[in-house]
């Protein structure tokens, strides 16, 4: 479990591919300060399991539904990710909570200054958008962000002063591509009202659907 905030921007060293997958090796200092072979580290969003380590890098496999399903596929050496440590027990819970299971892979369409913020416009798949909603969280590259707007096909969020210079996402242009991983509390929300209130999963979530189950009064 991950918090979404970004504690160090590492450096892609080192790529072994394969067809479907491959292995990063990934430059970094301060998540390998108690680091453990099993670990889980967030890579732009992604949870991967430390499989060897020294005191300034870190080794990770990529498996084949990661490679398929994330921007990790498009990694080359020198590429800057942003990275997490799974949350302790007893840390503090600064963002929301991230699992590291990428939803999907959306694309920058527009990025304006607007005084000390940034707004970031993020193209998505349709079926994606019941998830996401005005002042909701969500975690972009692993990055935990307040969502502004949404419509049709995207969303937008504001990056502060702190997050452009602190994660990677800050440093994306029009055109790049994000790993977009959407509030978990919502998507099991959405399984119990499937599964023990029969809705049927065609239909999404709506207003009429969670004020028919007792959501709403």
């Amino acid at each position: 479990m991950f918090t979404g905030i970004v504690e160090e921007i590492g450096v892609i060293q080192e790529i072994k591919r394969d067809t479907y997958s491959m292995q990063l090796t990934i430059h970094c200092k301060k998540v390998l300060e108690d680091v453990h072979k099993g670990d889980s580290i967030a890579v732009d969003g992604v949870c991967l399991t430390v499989v060897e380590f020294t005191s300034t890098f870190f080794r990770a496999d990529v498996m084949p539904e990661t490679f398929a399903s994330t921007t990790l596929s498009s990694m080359k050496p020198g590429s800057h990710v942003n990275l997490e440590r799974a949350i302790a027990a007893n840390g503090r819970f600064g963002g929301h909570f991230v699992s590291g299971h990428v939803d999907q892979v959306g694309e920058i369409v527009s990025i304006k200054p607007a005084s000390n913020s940034v707004y970031m416009e993020i193209r998505t798949q349709h079926e994606l958008l019941p998830y996401i909603m005005e002042k909701g969280s969500i975690a972009i590259d692993g990055t935990s962000l307040t969502i502004f707007a949404v419509r049709d096909d995207a969303f937008t969020i504001s990056l502060i002063p702190a997050t452009q210079k602190d994660s990677q996402i800050g440093r994306k242009k029009v055109g790049s591509n994000v790993n977009i991983e959407c509030d978990m509390l919502v998507k099991y929300m959405e399984q119990l009202l499937f599964k023990r209130h029969h809705v049927t999963p065609e239909g999404g979530l709506s207003i009429d659907v969670l004020s028919a189950n007792g959501f709403l009064k």
